[in-house]
């Protein structure tokens, strides 16, 4: 019936698009004028004046109609969702809606199923699928069925009025349906079918609140429930706001096998891959099966359908939340693990991957990840240096700022004393009290114009957080110690929280942190910053020292602050700042030590920290309380404290300990992959295609709404980076770090299964095994995969070696999953695959390079590290590689556009910064007199 109603809307689409102007044409003629004369206007209107004007209002409603249709048809091919109205065109669009709709149905697996990949070459070809035929493919056999599942239907709710407005079925059928066009088959389902209140639905412009309508089957945002019940037990069971993630659902609608014949073999064999074995249900069917009936599971399901492995994900209870809390010490965290990780790039052995952080240090990465605030510490950093800038270039001294308020809207600092003259963009409110920069205009701020200006309060530090920001003090502005009182499990997380955060903070420069009784191993994070002894009479000279050096500048420049030196820009090392953080208490000779250094004139770049009850001379007392709050009466703070537990702390430093291996991890030899290996032979049409060798791309069989596009992208992007198969509770755990309910993740499961859609066999390209793992449909294409495969078929065959490897560098894009949203696939952390990825690309692209090499091809050779840069930027062995290609070339330009590019390219880059000795010697020794010209750009 389909097939007919398809080929008649082709029939009537060619008749009312082309028929409709030949037809015009043929007994009406041109319509437009061969001459335009006003005579026309004053002529008595005869008959065939009558018939011109009727074909002219004809011609406008055909250019109506075909403007329609091709709406209707670009919607469709393109699988954007809802199409564009065409204004004034309701009647018209509505009938090229449903033209175009039944005629598209014959075209469906013509449009999705198109050649994604050929083979390298005629001769290569030939070579992959030899190399494929000789690889033997696992054989699995037939699943049993399962238990039947209990039928259900998806309803609606009416909700009662919000003030005046009152739900339509027009509505109704937009938010479910997509379209609110398709309210009439809401009408028809409902019509004349008795409601909880006994009335019928008559007319489809009158419903009620309270009523329960039956929805189509591809209907979202709706209660799912059992087909039995009744509509008052539906209302009494889901009053609310219907939604399909409304946690009451127990059952989910089990998708059955398409109509047609499924008798021809398009695909891989059944030797490679059974895809029998797929169960074709949504992941709580098994659920519900083993629940429904328990006697039978042994036969039909196996217990163990839905247990985790305990293996397969780390325990995401033990999420340390306290270092998610910290988020300006988690964004500088993440700027020195960058660090750390690029030194072990450098370091990086060919066949060898980056070892990566597992179990605690995993964990805390992935809190990094969650709590960091980028655009916060941007603008603290970007901020204060140009409110310096501003000052200096005025011949004014900053201000001395005890505290600042950093909310996601703006950046406050309170001053002592108060001015109005605040430098623009910063604004003066409360009386000059307070100088306040915008978010959005200080995140608008330029770094190229504050290079070289000195960061003017690096001792700002976060004391803790209320319920609109985060709250810092200024160690400097206390001129003197501050003492840390509490009970002394809160004041060494205190302790520690404030170290992390100073040791790896972007808004100072350079900074000497000495660690008293604590610490030594924040010297793996910030080792240009820490010093850590184990007394404070060890420490002394040191600060005694940092503060004699101090004072010397001050009078040498005649300035009473550093402030106003640091402002100035001049002898910019003086005015770096040497802070104490002591867990020990001093004694009384020590405080008084400390009492004189503190007790100067002037503001000296130095700030004291000192754990205890209660230390002669401190001028502040912070406090940390049992509840977790800290207080600082001097300047009136009480917030909820920034702290760092010993067990998170301990979790930070796995992590670090892990970036600073650098034996490596040998990665073995990729293993055939059956649908892979079919997927590669020349015919092979793949239905879907994800992408992650750069930014992720899905190309699936159905349209998906916007708003859904990044998670289900994300679910896909695991499960095909995870080919062994995955189970939704570990999923769950990747996707939703911090939790979610078991509703929504099958959910987003199912709406992931509908995108991606059925094989040509009617069965899901996403499927549940027996294992009640998720795998992907060998009708699916996966660039990785495909990857890896190449690089094996590589391996076995040196004659067409350069040919395979040339067409897999030819898929990279970019990084594993470049331009990742914030908040997204934070599972990458402490997961091996970006390092393997980046370690077998760049891997590849040096094999290339030398077999480029090998034949004298230079050009060939920089186009194969040019592909291996494309992942991994900093990869400074490729830089060598590309350096001696480009003096290979013997031209000199060459050689110095590359040079200068790579110079460029490290000293903008974050993780960066001065390359390595083994390069700079490479760089003297191809080109001596090296001044980067030219700039790739």
């Amino acid at each position: 019936m389909d097939v007919v109603l398809g080929i008649l809307s082709i029939i009537a689409l060619l008749g009312l698009v082309g028929g409709v102007p030949y037809a015009l044409i043929r007994f009406f003629g041109n319509p437009l004028p061969e001459s335009i004369s006003l005579e026309a206007l004053t002529q008595q209107v005869g008959f065939q004046t009558v018939l011109d004007m009727l074909a002219i209002l004809v011609w406008l409603a055909w250019a109506q109609l075909a403007v329609c249709v091709f709406v209707e048809l670009w919607s469709g091919v393109r699988r954007v969702g809802v199409p564009a109205q065409v204004p004034f065109a309701r009647g018209p669009q509505a009938l090229a809606h449903r033209l175009v709709t039944a005629a598209l149905l014959l075209f469906t697996a013509a449009a999705v199923v198109a050649p994604i990949v050929n083979a390298v070459s005629a001769p290569s070809s030939a070579k992959i699928a030899a190399a494929q035929q000789a690889v033997p493919q696992p054989v699995v056999q037939e699943a049993e069925s399962l238990t039947p599942v209990k039928k259900v239907k998806k309803v609606y709710t009416v909700q009662p009025p919000e003030g005046r407005h009152h739900e339509s079925l027009w509505e109704i059928a937009e938010k479910c349906l997509g379209e609110g066009r398709r309210y009439k088959e809401i009408y028809e389902l409902n019509k004349h079918k008795v409601q909880p209140d006994g009335t019928k639905l008559h007319i489809a412009s009158l419903i009620r609140p309270g009523w329960v309508l039956e929805m189509p089957d591809d209907a979202r945002n709706v209660h799912i429930v059992s087909e039995d019940d009744s509509r008052p037990e539906i209302l009494q069971n889901h009053p609310d706001k219907p939604a399909e993630l409304d946690g009451k659902n127990t059952h989910v609608e089990v998708k059955q096998d398409r109509e047609g014949d499924r008798s021809r073999d398009t695909g891989p064999s059944n030797d490679a891959f059974d895809p029998e074995q797929t169960m074709n249900v949504r992941p709580s069917v098994v659920q519900d099966a083993l629940e429904q009936n328990p006697l039978e599971q042994t036969q039909n399901v196996r217990p163990d359908m839905v247990q985790a492995p305990a293996d397969d994900g780390l325990d995401l209870s033990a999420l340390p939340d306290y270092v998610a809390a910290a988020s300006l010490a988690a964004a500088g965290l993440l700027a020195a693990l960058g660090r750390r990780r690029r030194e072990q790039l450098w370091a990086r052995a060919f066949g060898m991957r980056q070892p990566m952080p597992s179990g605690p240090g995993a964990l805390a990465e992935k809190a990094l990840l969650l709590g960091a605030d980028m655009q916060g510490t941007r603008l603290l950093d970007l901020g204060l240096r140009h409110l310096a800038k501003e000052l200096g270039a005025a011949g004014r001294t900053p201000p001395t700022v005890y505290g600042a308020f950093l909310a996601p809207t703006h950046l406050d600092l309170w001053i002592h004393p108060g001015d109005k003259e605040a430098p623009a963009p910063w604004q003066a409110v409360d009386g000059g009290a307070v100088w306040r920069l915008d978010a959005t205009q200080g995140l608008r701020l330029s770094e190229q114009g504050l290079t070289g200006v000195l960061a003017p309060y690096p001792g700002l530090v976060s004391l803790g957080a209320n319920d609109g920001g985060r709250v810092l003090v200024d160690l400097e502005a206390a001129h003197g110690i501050i003492n840390l009182g509490g009970p002394p499990e809160y004041v060494t997380a205190a302790l520690a929280a404030v170290a992390v955060e100073l040791a790896t903070n972007t808004w100072s420069d350079h900074m000497n942190l000495v660690l008293v009784g604590f610490g030594s191993e924040l010297s793996m994070v910030a080792p240009d910053r820490i010093t850590s002894v184990a007394t404070l009479a060890e420490a002394l000279p040191v600060l005694e020292s940092a503060a004699g050096e101090v004072q010397s500048a001050l009078a040498a420049v005649g300035a009473d602050s550093v402030l106003t030196g640091r402002a100035r820009g001049v002898h910019g090392e003086a005015w770096m700042p040497t802070y104490l953080i002591s867990a020990v208490p001093p004694t009384a000779e020590e405080a008084q030590r400390l009492a004189a250094l503190a007790r100067t004139g002037s503001r000296l770049s130095s700030g004291y920290l000192i754990a205890g009850q209660s230390t002669p001379g401190a001028v502040w007392q912070w406090s940390v309380d049992a509840s977790g709050q800290a207080t600082l009466p001097a300047l009136g703070f009480n917030v909820k404290a920034q702290l760092l537990p010993a067990d998170q702390y301990q979790q930070v430093i796995d992590l670090f300990r892990a970036a600073t291996r650098r034996d490596g991890q040998l990665m073995p030899d990729p293993s055939p992959s059956g649908p892979v290996g079919h997927q590669l032979q020349p015919g092979f049409q793949a239905l879907a295609e994800i992408r992650v060798l750069g930014p992720v791309d899905v190309q699936a069989v159905n349209p998906l709404e916007a708003d859904r596009l990044a998670q289900c992208q994300e679910l896909l992007a695991y499960v095909a980076t995870h080919p062994g198969g995955v189970h939704p509770r570990v999923l769950a755990g990747a996707l939703w770090p911090r939790g979610v309910e078991e509703s929504v993740r099958d959910a987003v499961i199912d709406r992931a299964m509908d995108w991606l859609g059925d094989d040509v066999n009617g069965r899901p390209n996403l499927f549940l095994d027996m294992e009640g793992r998720l795998h992907l449909g060998p009708f699916v294409r996966v660039d990785w995969e495909i990857f890896k495969e190449l690089l094996r078929l590589a391996r076995q065959d040196p004659q067409q070696e350069v040919a395979i490897l040339e067409y897999a560098l030819n898929m990279i894009r970019g990084p594993l999953l470049a331009d990742r949203p914030t908040g997204r696939y934070l599972w990458l952390a402490g997961d091996p695959v970006e390092s393997e990825v980046t370690a077998r690309i760049s891997d590849a692209a040096q094999r290339l390079w030398q077999l480029r090499m090998g034949s004298s091809d230079a050009e060939g050779a920089i186009s194969a590290v040019l592909a291996g840069l494309r992942v991994s930027e900093g990869d400074e062995a490729l830089w060598r590689a590309l350096l001696r290609a480009a003096h290979a070339t013997g031209d000199a330009n060459t050689l110095q556009f590359w040079v200068g590019t790579l110079r460029q390219r490290a000293a903008n880059a974050q993780y960066w910064g001065r390359l390595v000795p083994e390069t700079e010697a490479l760089i003297e020794e191809l080109l001596p007199s090296a001044v980067p010209s030219q700039v790739a750009g």
